[in-house]
């Protein structure tokens, strides 16, 4: 029997689910990520248990969270011997402490609340597929263009889409189009953790004040010399900046321009 527990109470909102049903869907979907049956998987948004079920079929173990309190005791004892179900809010709930990864169709409303606790944990999940707004996605991923937000994830994930889905796929069906997002964890990152908070500290403000001007981080010669020295092209003359144009720009700003400030 699946074990049962409460989380502190949940926060005062509602969130609206669209439910995957179709079995050979989920199949088709838990096959495009990268789950062993040693892993153990946090699901959000356990719903009616399609997913859940599936997940505990393929992995060790299943942490799955549901902040209905109707499904969570229609869930109740009708889980597999792996899955320990809590019922709460996801984002009051502690993440595990032992490696993991995440897998789930996740609330729209929500999404970058979510996103934004998964990717600030400690330790990170090594891979997570979340189904979500297709917008939302595609901003995740700097898409038509890098952004604070794919810029801060960018160090430690690589991200795709992995299937675009049809409206009827869900029930009820969403009025928006959704994807399965993968965000597969670097090996190595392209930061030390211990530097994340300088590197987001660093794209906040540049983004807030500009790279170049009198507020700006950098001087406009430190930027031509830094890509130069890195075989990196110069800004593009219509302002675009790629991800390995900032990720070195931070590396020169952090090995010069916070000298720099402390004199």
């Amino acid at each position: 029997m699946s074990k049962n527990q409460n989380l502190p109470a949940e926060r005062p909102y509602s969130v609206s689910q669209n439910f995957l049903t179709s079995r050979r869907l989920i199949h088709r979907l838990l096959q495009k990520a990268d789950l062993a049956p040693t892993d153990t998987v946090v699901e959000i948004g356990a719903g009616k248990g399609h997913i859940t079920r599936a997940l505990s079929e393929r992995c060790k173990k299943v942490l799955a969270y549901e902040i209905d309190r109707s499904l969570c005791e229609k869930l109740a004892g009708r889980l597999g011997d792996n899955v320990r179900l809590f019922c709460g809010d996801f984002l009051r709930a502690p993440l595990p402490a032992e490696p993991y990864k995440v897998f789930a169709n996740i609330p729209f409303s929500i999404t970058t609340e979510i996103v934004r606790k998964l990717t600030a944990a400690d330790p990170l999940p090594e891979g997570m597929w979340l189904v979500m707004e297709k917008g939302a996605a595609k901003r995740f991923c700097g898409l038509p263009r890098p952004n604070l937000t794919s810029l801060k994830l960018r160090p430690f994930y690589d991200l795709r889409i992995r299937h675009t889905f049809r409206r009827e796929d869900f029930h009820p069906a969403p009025r928006v189009d959704a994807v399965l997002l993968e965000f597969k964890r670097k090996p190595q990152p392209d930061i030390q953790p211990s530097q994340r908070r300088a590197y987001d500290d660093f794209l906040t403000y540049s983004f807030a004040h500009g790279l170049f001007g009198p507020r700006a981080l950098l001087t406009k010669k430190q930027i031509a010399t830094a890509l130069r020295l890195a075989g990196l092209p110069g800004i593009a003359p219509t302002g675009e900046i790629l991800y390995v144009q900032w990720l070195c720009l931070f590396r020169c700003w952090a090995q010069f321009g916070q000298r720099q400030a402390r004199k």
